[in-house]
């Protein structure tokens, strides 16, 4: 056990890595020595940021609390502190349940922590962060809360209301990431389009984009989290006149057809859905989308299951996750459906979508064979440079992989690579 070290965990999505370090950061002012997702947590104190999201994700959560209350148990680790969504859900039942922990936070109310060590925040770092991620690219999170009423999302009654971010403070922060070696931004909230109607009282999201666009250093802006209706279309110009905004976008659809996107409350048709992907294609050429489908929703038949599995052969998405609905509580859903599709009927319409889309993206990879991309590298793995085009996203995206063949690539640099080869998921490539 070493002293006045903490271990912090994230849990959950890219949301709770900024959470996570900002906190170091603070932790790191106040002179403690601070580690992130150690593989042998060593401190005397740990801090487990939880994810609440879903059935597995609490699960995850649950479990990692235990065992780090078994390491308190043993003698192993003097404090134990838990925040994030989980906790900001369910903080009374599990003070209750899991007496261990030294003290429960919320999502919103975590720098309380300090004061609790006896330590104090500043204010005048309060964008400041500790870079979990590379150094050369970062996670800008925009907004927290979510207005929308999605029947099966349990996220607006965990994180409340849609609150935006100041503009002037985003860009304070970017400019501050680029000074320390911050090429690329992954831009992020709960529900992106939505940016700026609470502060500005109208969708600001371009104007945001084009002005995080035009700081000195900024490489790439890639989008993640849309929604589709009423979606701000000035973001097609901006992606078109700015070279440096990614030609990409992340927008979970969950389905296509419209008895389920009724049912889902998405305040959206199949029509309108497939208008957009056509107007994205049509006003930002070579634009590479990444959505998000959801099978086994109650209700959800035979009929719309095959309406979901020709929209993805129709749509050919370049990027596509999907999973199988899970009944959270206190949501629009639980309250008023049924969960009456079993969970193998659930899980084979999953694999069967996912099989659909595995065709799908090794037939694209395929199709990038003899083109010429600028790749940013991330990291060496045994033989091979792994980067990524301005198509891809960490952790979520395939990869480029490059032999190293005695060269020496840097991370955070762009390279011009010519693709030789691909497989379903990644691409292979030499520097030109």
């Amino acid at each position: 056990m070493r002293r006045n070290t903490i271990d912090i965990i994230t849990l959950g999505c890219s949301k709770n890595l900024v959470d996570s370090e900002k906190l170091m950061r603070q932790l790191e002012a106040n002179g403690y020595k601070v580690t992130h997702d150690s593989p042998n947590p060593q401190g005397e104190i740990a801090v487990i940021n939880t994810c609440g999201f879903i059935g597995d994700a609490k699960e995850e959560s649950i479990n990692m609390i235990l065992e780090f209350c078994e390491a308190k148990e043993e003698g192993r680790l003097k404090k134990l502190y838990v925040m994030g969504c989980l906790s900001e859900r369910y903080l009374k039942e599990l003070e209750v349940e899991i007496p261990q922990v030294d003290k429960f936070y919320g999502k919103f109310n975590w720098n309380e922590l300090l004061a609790d060590l006896g330590k104090e925040f500043h204010d005048e770092m309060a964008i400041e962060r500790t870079l979990t991620t590379p150094k050369h690219y970062a996670y800008l999170k925009i907004s927290e809360g979510c207005d929308r009423s999605c029947a099966y999302c349990a996220i607006p009654i965990i994180t409340g209301k849609h609150t935006s971010r100041p503009m002037e403070e985003i860009i304070d922060e970017v400019k501050l990431l680029v000074s320390q070696g911050v090429k690329e931004f992954q831009i992020i909230a709960q529900e992106l389009t939505y940016y700026g109607v609470d502060l500005y009282k109208s969708q600001k999201l371009p104007e945001l984009i084009e002005k995080i666009a035009q700081v000195p250093g900024v490489e790439w802006i890639r989008l993640h989290y849309a929604y589709p209706t009423h979606f701000p279309e000035d973001l097609f110009r901006v992606m078109r006149e700015n070279d440096n905004v990614c030609k990409y976008m992340d927008i979970a659809l969950q389905h296509i057809s419209d008895n389920m996107l009724t049912r889902m409350r998405r305040h959206v048709s199949k029509s309108e859905t497939y208008d957009l992907i056509e107007k994205f294609r049509k006003e930002v050429p070579g634009i590479h989308l990444r959505t998000t489908l959801m099978v086994g929703f109650p209700g959800e038949t035979e009929e719309d299951f095959e309406e979901l599995k020709e929209f993805v052969q129709k749509a050919r998405f370049d990027r596509m996750g999907a999973f199988a609905y899970s009944e959270e509580e206190g949501t629009y859903a639980a309250e008023k459906y049924e969960d009456s599709i079993p969970q193998e009927v659930k899980q084979a319409r999953l694999d069967e979508l996912m099989a659909l889309q595995q065709e799908i993206s090794a037939d694209l990879s395929q199709a990038k064979i003899g083109q010429t991309f600028k790749v940013i590298i991330d990291r060496k793995e045994e033989e091979y440079y792994i980067g990524r085009t301005q198509f891809d996203s960490p952790e979520v995206d395939p990869e480029v992989l490059i032999k190293a063949d005695g060269k020496r690539l840097f991370s955070g640099r762009f390279y011009q690579v010519r693709i030789t080869n691909a497989d379903d998921f990644d691409l292979f490539g030499e520097i030109i």
